[in-house]
C-alpha cells in the first residue's frame, strides 16, 4: 500500500448555473476553478448537473401520453445545452483544471453524441488536464427518467489521488446500499455525493452514511464476499441470500426465539459448572 498524502485542501463551489445556457456556465465554472486556485485547493467540487442547470419544478409539457408543445421547445432547449463528452466544453474545463493545479469535480448534463440520449453525470478532470471516466446516474430519480436515461456504461469509476481512490454517487444514488459499498470494495477514501438539494434531510442523509460505513481499514482489508459473509449475508450477483451455514428453522416475522424459565430456586451454573452462590 502506498503512502498517502494526509491532509486535502478542498473547495466546496455554492454558485448557482446559468440555466439553459452551456457557454456561461462553462464561463463560470472556469472562472469559479482560477478563483479556487488562488485560494490553493486541490480538490475543487461543483454541485450536480451545474451545466446547464438543474430543471428544478419544470414538466417540460409532459403528461402521461402527451406532451404540449410549448413543453418540446423548453426541451430542444436544455437538450441543446447539455454537452457531449469529450467536446469544447470538457477541453476549456480540462484547461483550467491544469492550470490550477488541481482535481475538479464537476456535474453536467451529458448528451451522447451517438443517440442522443441526456445522461446526468459528474465529471472529473485530473491536475494533467486530463478528464477521468465518466460516472453517469444509474437510474435517475422519479420524474428525472422524463429526462435523463439510466447509466449504460463505466459503472462506479475512482480515480486515483494522493489521498487514496476517489469516486462519485450522484445525489440520491448515495441512498442505495449496493451502490456504496462497489465504492467501498473499490477502497475510496474520497467519496463525493454532488447534489442540488439543501434541505435538512439531506445534511442527515450524509451524515448518515458517513457515520455507519465500515471501518476504511476492513474495507480496505477484506474483499466484499467476507464482508458480506460477516454479516450473516451472502453475495450472488446484484442478490444477498442467508449463507448455508446460516440456514435454520425460520421465525414468523416479528417473533424472536425466548430462553426458556429456570424452576424456581434454582441457581445457574457458571462457566466452571459450579452454582452461583453455592458453596464450595
Amino acid at each position: 500500500m502506498k503512502d498517502l498524502k494526509p491532509t486535502c485542501r478542498i473547495a466546496v463551489v455554492q454558485a448557482a448555473p446559468v440555466l439553459f445556457d452551456k457557454t456561461a456556465c462553462t464561463d463560470k465554472a472556469v472562472r469559479l476553478i482560477a478563483e479556487c486556485a488562488l485560494g490553493g485547493a486541490e480538490l475543487i467540487v461543483f454541485p450536480e448537473l451545474f451545466i446547464p442547470g438543474y430543471p428544478y419544478g419544470m414538466t417540460f409539457g409532459f403528461t402521461v401520453g402527451a406532451r404540449n408543445e410549448d413543453g418540446r421547445k423548453d426541451w430542444q432547449l436544455y437538450c441543446d445545452n447539455s454537452i457531449v463528452v469529450p467536446g469544447p466544453e470538457t477541453e476549456r474545463l480540462a484547461a483550467a483544471a491544469k492550470a490550477a493545479g488541481a482535481y475538479v469535480s464537476i456535474g453536467v448534463s451529458e448528451r451522447d453524441g451517438v443517440t442522443g440520449t441526456l445522461y446526468n453525470a459528474n465529471l472529473i478532470f485530473c491536475p494533467d488536464g486530463t478528464l477521468a471516466p465518466v460516472h453517469r446516474k444509474l437510474k435517475p430519480t422519479g420524474a428525472e427518467r422524463v429526462v435523463w436515461g439510466d447509466a449504460d456504461r463505466g459503472y462506479f469509476p475512482v480515480v486515483d489521488t494522493p489521498w487514496g481512490p476517489m469516486g462519485s454517487l450522484i445525489c440520491w444514488e448515495s441512498y442505495m446500499p449496493l451502490a456504496r459499498t462497489a465504492l467501498y470494495e473499490k477502497g475510496v477514501t474520497l467519496y463525493i455525493s454532488p447534489n442540488t438539494n439543501d434541505n435538512p434531510e439531506w445534511q442527515a442523509t450524509v451524515q448518515h452514511i458517513e457515520r455507519h460505513s465500515l471501518p476504511r481499514r476492513q474495507l480496505h482489508r477484506r474483499p466484499l464476499r467476507a464482508l458480506c459473509r460477516a454479516a450473516g449475508v451472502g453475495q450472488r450477483g446484484h442478490s444477498l441470500r442467508r449463507p448455508r451455514h446460516a440456514a435454520r428453522a425460520r421465525e414468523p416475522h416479528g417473533a424472536r426465539r425466548v430462553r426458556p424459565l429456570r424452576a424456581a430456586g434454582r441457581a445457574a451454573p457458571n462457566r466452571a459448572g459450579r452454582m452461583k452462590g453455592a458453596s464450595v
